[in-house]
């Protein structure tokens, strides 16, 4: 595509050579035949260093560039939608049922549904229409797939699972698992432990997509319930009675105990651990590694740290040590001055 095309689909306007550009990739590894992008002006050295035949930069920056520029107003949004241009076609899952999929009698396929191979359906289960179930997925009885869901290969749902519409299941994601139910009694000095039922459902709202292998345990009683919207990354585990309200993220490798509420607008960094019976206020961020004991009331918008505090007081206890042996070394030049 000419980078001229490329311009004009993308609202934005060429600056220098008509290149012919093939792909996108990072200012650092990109090639000839690459678009980039950049919209930080930190990253001016990267942009100056690039390989790249074409960036995408804001009307502001004034850095320069060592290959054709195309301004627009967001560098990062238009590079996104470029690299959708340039990519193959996602393959096509005309509808239909493989004959080496299992599925009851009693199911009930929507219009345009598409059932992969060795995929298993069992009794009670609904599919809506056009919806996409790969190969080797499990969906159990009682289920409910929304209209255009796509459910990626080797996904399990279990029993009662809900899923509502236009969803992305990645591969390997298990729903309705059996969450940490076990109840700790002693008889004559020794531990006996007790598995405590696990009978509520799992339940995904609208639009959420949920990447490879994470998992969200089904509820003790009642529901564990994703809201709408909600972007949840891969290897995130989710405990059973978990409430998300919905348009939020959830990044890698995080992981929300039992009976915990998520607000609206939310994002929980890599790595963040989150207490059980707990509520985190709408919009606020738990940052990468954090640790949150206790429920968070809005009144900070950003905690780090574990437990998790707020930037402001992180950062004052990190830096305390350092200004310490600061202060120390300015004491001790004093002292020998006036010595």
């Amino acid at each position: 595509m000419k980078a001229s095309e490329l311009a004009k689909a993308l609202g934005g306007t060429l600056e220098g050579e008509d290149v012919e550009l093939v792909a996108c990739g990072g200012l650092e590894e990109a090639r000839k035949g690459d678009l980039s992008f950049c919209k930080d002006p930190k990253h001016v050295k990267l942009v100056a260093e690039t390989k790249a035949s074409a960036v995408l930069l804001p009307p502001e920056w004034d850095k320069g560039a060592p290959c054709s520029v195309i301004r627009v107003a967001d560098p990062n949004h238009a590079c996104m939608a470029a690299a959708q241009m340039f990519a193959p076609p996602e393959p096509a899952r005309p509808a239909g049922v493989h004959p080496s999929a299992v599925i009851d009698p009693s199911v009930k396929l929507g219009q345009g549904v598409y059932v992969g191979p060795f995929a298993v359906i069992e009794k009670g289960t609904e599919i809506g229409d056009g919806a996409v179930i790969d190969a080797q997925v499990f969906i159990g009885e009682n289920c409910r797939v929304g209209a255009k869901t796509r459910i990626y290969p080797q996904v399990t749902l279990r029993e009662g699972t809900v899923v509502g519409k236009d969803c992305i299941i990645h591969c390997g994601v298990r729903l309705g698992g059996d969450g940490y139910g076990f109840n700790t009694t002693f008889e004559n000095g020794m531990p006996k432990i007790e598995k405590i039922p696990q009978l509520g459902i799992v339940e995904i709202g609208d639009g959420v997509e949920i990447g490879s292998n994470t998992t969200i345990d089904r509820a003790r009683i009642g529901r564990t319930y994703i809201g709408p919207m909600t972007k949840i990354d891969n290897l995130v585990q989710i405990g059973h009675n978990v409430k998300v309200k919905g348009y939020s993220g959830l990044i890698a490798q995080s992981g929300v105990a039992g009976s915990t509420e998520i607000g609206m607008g939310c994002l929980i960094w890599a790595q963040a651990g989150i207490s059980g019976h707990i509520k985190i206020a709408d919009g606020v961020q738990v940052g990468p590694q954090a640790g949150v004991p206790q429920s968070l009331d809005g009144s900070v918008k950003y905690v780090i740290g574990a437990p998790a505090e707020s930037m402001k007081d992180f950062g004052a206890r990190v830096l305390l040590p350092k200004m310490l042996a600061k202060t120390r070394a300015e004491v001790k030049e004093l002292k020998a001055r006036l010595a």
